[in-house]
């Protein structure tokens, strides 16, 4: 059973017993969430979308972590000017654990 959800804003693509990481979610390693915006539905080959979707996806968080540092540099030429800044996003390790 494959679904499409809605987290954060982006669609992600799972299955069950799938880890993937997601935008910063609110909550304790080990909590368990619900997914309530499931968009699509794939059951053995019979497709339910939009409003025909009646599953709910449920996850556990396993981690948050940062991703890899992205470095934003800004110089003049001949001015003498350059600015180097950086920042690590910050992400939520999740496990689906069902899709119902």
């Amino acid at each position: 059973m494959i679904a499409v959800v809605k987290i954060a804003g982006q669609q992600f693509t799972v299955t069950k017993d799938q880890t993937l990481y997601v935008p910063h979610i609110e909550g304790k390693a080990g909590d368990k969430i619900d997914i309530a915006e499931v968009l699509l539905v794939d059951n053995d080959g019979k497709l339910s979308v939009g409003d025909a979707v009646k599953a709910k996806v449920k996850a556990e968080i396993v981690d948050h972590v940062k991703g890899d540092t992205v470095i934003a540099y800004k110089q003049k030429r001949r001015k003498g000017f350059h600015k180097k800044k950086g920042h690590r996003t910050a992400y939520t390790q999740i496990k689906v654990t069902s899709i119902a």
